[in-house]
């Protein structure tokens, strides 16, 4: 399996379970990994025939920079969901980090892994 993958996307995002973090904005970063055949491009070397990382990350960004999600787990579902159906990928893994969030911790976070059957239906 090919993968087209962005690291350490950073959006600012209202997160949080605490009363203090529903009124700011706080930094998240993101990681994504997204199961593609790059065979296709490799051979005509034009983007159409590719997934577009460039779409994909102004897509989050616009998604996650809106979102008002409590969990990490809620905005790294949601985000899977979001790259599934609308840029038509099979398979992704995406982590959600919150830096800061722990004193002592540099970042805390989740990774997931969601396939297009977890969406169906």
């Amino acid at each position: 399996m090919d993968k087209i993958f962005l690291r350490q996307l950073e959006i600012d995002a209202v997160i949080g379970i605490w009363e203090w973090e529903r009124r700011i904005k706080q930094r998240v970063s993101i990681d994504l990994e997204m199961a593609t055949d790059a065979r296709r491009a490799s051979r005509s070397d034009t983007v159409d025939d590719t997934l577009n990382y460039k779409d994909v990350a102004k897509r989050l960004i616009d998604f996650v920079g809106e979102s008002e999600f409590q969990l990490l787990e809620s905005l790294a579902d949601a985000a899977a969901g979001l790259v599934i159906r609308e840029f038509g990928v099979r398979w992704v893994k995406l982590s959600v980090g919150k830096p800061g969030a722990i004193a002592g911790s540099k970042v805390v976070g989740v990774t997931i892994e969601r396939t297009a059957d977890d969406y169906d239906g």
